[in-house]
């Protein structure tokens, strides 16, 4: 009877122990864990230039030409905004025969100069902007004059075949004939 004690009392000490020692645990915080999503950046491709948008084009070849023998690249990548009437290839096809040729020759810079400056307004004119009868001053000083008929857009008697190709720094209209300043 003596050992049934001695075992009860060793039992309840280890009992009373174990219950002690479990309720001074120290308690286990919970961590909620989030989903975290990776997701691969895809680099954004700034939007082109005025320039790089015709230098983009195979129908303004001659017109890059131009811009490039007249040193304006740089000018026409800048800032801005510029609105840009861009004459086709086919346009410039369209003047006397070797006037292109001169134009690019390196003495007649300026006239060339003069020329594409007549093409180009500063701000960014989108079509719908421009009205009937209106006139817009060019970089070279010059006046053009906006008429809409039945829906068509003409810039001096040039017609724009092609609207708002819009640019970081400015927008481009496409003409069907190279304007040619006073």
């Amino acid at each position: 009877m003596k050992n049934l004690r001695f075992l009860s009392l060793a039992v309840a000490t280890v009992a009373t122990a174990f219950l002690a020692s479990c309720g001074n645990a120290p308690k286990e915080e919970v961590v909620e864990e989030t989903a975290v999503e990776v997701v691969e950046e895809v680099p954004v491709e700034a939007p082109k230039t005025v320039v790089e948008i015709a230098v983009g084009s195979p129908d303004h070849t001659t017109l890059v030409a131009a811009v490039t023998a007249a040193g304006l690249v740089e000018t026409l990548s800048g800032t801005g905004p510029f609105t840009i009437f861009a004459p086709t290839n086919a346009a410039f096809a369209a003047l006397p025969a070797g006037t292109v040729d001169n134009l690019l020759k390196p003495e007649s810079k300026d006239q060339l100069t003069s020329v594409l400056t007549y093409h180009v307004v500063a701000g960014n004119v989108m079509a719908a902007d421009l009205s009937d009868g209106q006139v817009v001053k060019t970089l070279n000083g010059q006046d053009l004059k906006v008429s809409i008929k039945d829906g068509k857009v003409m810039i001096n008697g040039a017609t724009v075949t092609a609207a708002d190709l819009a640019g970081s720094n400015g927008v481009i209209h496409v003409v069907d004939t190279v304007l040619l300043p006073k």
